[in-house]
Order: C-alpha cells, then sequence, then structure tokens
C-alpha cells in the first residue's frame, strides 16, 4: 500500500489558530527539509528560502510538526494571550 498526503479541506477555509494552547516555533536549527510540511495535518507550514513558515491563523498547535522534526528545530511553546 502506497501512503498520501491530501491537502486540508475545511482548515483553511476557517482561521483555528485561536483554538490551540501550545506554539509551534521554529529554531535556527531548521534546514528546511520539508518533513514538517509533509506531516502537518492542517496544511499550514510552506517551506521558504530552506526554513519552515507556519502561519498561525490556522495552526492549531498540534505537536505534530514538532513531533516529527528529525532535527527538533521546532519546539512547542505555551501560547500567551
Amino acid at each position: 500500500m502506497i501512503g498520501a498526503v491530501c491537502k486540508a479541506a475545511g482548515s483553511l477555509q476557517y482561521k483555528t489558530g485561536t483554538w490551540r494552547d501550545n506554539r509551534p516555533e521554529v529554531t535556527d536549527k531548521c534546514n528546511g527539509c520539508g518533513i514538517c510540511e509533509t506531516f502537518c495535518p492542517d496544511s499550514c507550514i510552506t517551506i521558504e528560502n530552506k526554513k519552515c513558515i507556519i502561519d498561525y491563523d490556522y495552526c492549531k498547535g498540534c505537536g505534530i510538526c514538532a513531533n516529527e522534526c528529525v532535527r527538533k528545530a521546532i519546539v512547542m511553546r505555551e501560547e500567551r494571550k
């Protein structure tokens, strides 16, 4: 069986970033490999100039990107509101 990642359907129609309690932050360790972008269930991560860019308007703070990052370049921080 071959796996695939599909683009998020409803996630990009509604700004859901206010739902999160934790926020992923990208550190200088990021080399833009794209693993985080592949695993993000909300398709809110893009790679630009070899760097992970997170669209916080849509990020729910699930932490999958931080968990999947092999370089540990994404750390989860408590959201301050």
